[in-house]
């Protein structure tokens, strides 16, 4: 395979292990809210969604207003997975640090910068990328599923975005990244990442599938980095 001109990845369950405890808190506070709610069914309808997307997609999921409470809850739950860390995705952090020191990278997710770093300090890779750190939420109009931040991304790393590569994993993200006209890894190796779901990221356009960062190294040509 050829080597990209540079790498772009999600966050939230690319290299950070909280996609499923996230939705997981979600799932719990819906169905005590009285709109039963599984994990599983939380991942499906919320993850990779910020903003007004993720509200809404809650509005449409319970039929009516927002249960009241839930965001000071989600505030409650962020505040402590903030202070105490998540694990990273497995192969995740060797993946990162064996990358040519030459092969530009930038995270570009839907979080907010503060949640990014902060993760990132906790997992030991914050020098890895520098100030390259875009959010959906503070530096495009309009986040995921719009390929509005890999563009941006890209540009802030001076590479067509043609020549870049993206590592998503929610089928938010993924629709956004094959928009985008870059190269899309579908990667499904977060332990939300249940039966199926490397076909539904298919059935959004991607052709290459993940279930390591292994495969992912194999898959860019990067054959010298050892996961």
């Amino acid at each position: 395979m050829t080597r990209p001109q540079a790498l772009l990845f999600d966050f939230d369950g690319v290299l950070l292990e909280s996609e499923f405890a996230g939705n997981r808190q979600i799932a719990e506070f819906l169905t005590q809210a009285g709109h039963p709610t599984s994990a599983a069914e939380s991942m499906a309808n919320f993850m990779g969604l910020s903003g007004t997307h993720f509200t809404q997609a809650i509005e449409r999921w319970v039929g009516g207003p927002i249960p009241d409470g839930f965001f000071e809850a989600r505030a409650v739950e962020d505040a402590r997975v903030l202070e105490e860390g998540v694990e990273a995705v497995a192969g995740a952090i060797a993946f990162v640090r064996a990358l040519p020191a030459d092969l530009p990278r930038a995270i570009v997710s839907s979080s907010t910068t503060h949640w990014i770093a902060t993760h990132l300090d906790h997992l030991g890779l914050r020098d890895a990328f520098g100030d390259h750190i875009y959010s959906g939420k503070e530096h495009v109009a309009n986040g995921k599923p719009a390929p509005d931040l890999y563009l941006y991304g890209a540009a802030r790393l001076g590479v067509p975005i043609e020549r870049c590569a993206i590592l998503e994993d929610s089928p938010v993200g993924v629709t956004g990244a094959v928009a985008s006209g870059a190269r899309v890894i579908g990667l499904c190796a977060g332990t939300h990442c249940g039966v199926g779901h490397d076909d539904r990221l298919r059935a959004l356009g991607v052709t290459d599938i993940a279930h390591g960062f292994d495969d992912v190294a194999r898959m860019l040509g990067l054959e010298s980095v050892t996961v």
